[in-house]
């Protein structure tokens, strides 16, 4: 791009309809490996790293809207036509603030456990608070270990999966300006102005999937999307915050059958 590289993973097959997948605050690309090829033999499935993270640079421009206007610019240069967008967890601010800019060339849109408003988000753990005070927040960045990475990470499956080696990685990667700017932006975002409000003027098909045992969002919250016209709503039982490993067979069903309805 114009004003920096940005890391694109390519699937499936060239000439099919296109889906963008925009993972959370603190993922890599590598979190969507288990429902890729689910996808791939029908659709082309796009993964672009978002600012800051992974492989994507410059090392600004965290806002929401700056990180979905990055994502339609890629999918511009990648002549990826209209899109089905994915969003999983704070990913779907992005797919949403996508949504916003550019609803003429979105033909639909799913997110997935991505929290509806500030108050929908569960009681976190001190030293996850704590992460955001600057010189406390530094302090324990710095002294952060795998296996410190791994207990933090367990809120975010319910049921019993192993951790991906690569969100290990990649969050040993991250440097602090980096994630407490991105977790500001979303915060930002989804404080400002639900997700449901936002999206209950635009008019596109939306389906929203929540594990039912989400242990950073309630699922209960899943319910505000029902005011936005034509949504549908989805729970998974026995599956957490992370349904795409936890189950990526029901999710991709889920996704598989609404895309299908929803074709270019």
């Amino acid at each position: 791009m114009d004003d920096g590289d940005v890391h694109v993973l390519e699937d499936g097959k060239p000439g099919a309809p296109a889906v963008l997948l925009i993972q959370n605050a603190v993922a890599p690309l590598a979190l969507w490996d288990p429902l890729v090829p689910l996808l791939a033999d029908g659709y082309r499935v796009i993964r672009v790293d978002l600012i800051g993270h992974g492989r994507s640079g410059p090392d600004a421009g965290y806002d929401v809207p700056a990180q979905a206007r990055r994502a339609g610019a890629v999918l511009d240069k990648l002549g990826a036509g209209r899109v089905m967008v994915i969003g999983h967890s704070s990913g779907g601010s992005v797919a949403t603030a996508l949504a916003e800019q550019r609803p003429g060339k979105m033909r639909a849109l799913a997110l997935i456990d991505t929290g509806p408003s500030p108050d929908a988000k569960l009681p976190e753990p001190p030293a996850a608070r704590l992460l955001m005070a600057p010189l406390a927040g530094r302090l324990l960045w710095q002294l952060k270990t795998e296996a410190t990475i791994r207990k933090a990470a367990r809120t975010g499956f319910t049921s019993p999966v192993v951790i991906p080696d690569a969100l290990i990685a990649h969050t040993q990667a991250l440097t602090y300006r980096s994630f407490t700017a991105t977790m500001r932006g979303y915060g930002d975002y989804i404080g400002q102005r639900s997700i449901p409000d936002r999206l209950a003027a635009l008019g596109l098909p939306v389906l929203v999937i929540f594990g039912a045992d989400d242990r950073r969002w309630r699922s209960s919250s899943a319910a505000a999307y029902r005011d936005v016209p034509g949504a549908r709503v989805e729970l998974l039982p026995g599956l957490g915050h992370t349904p795409i490993v936890e189950d990526p067979e029901a999710t991709a069903k889920l996704l598989l059958d609404f895309a299908a309805a929803h074709p270019r």
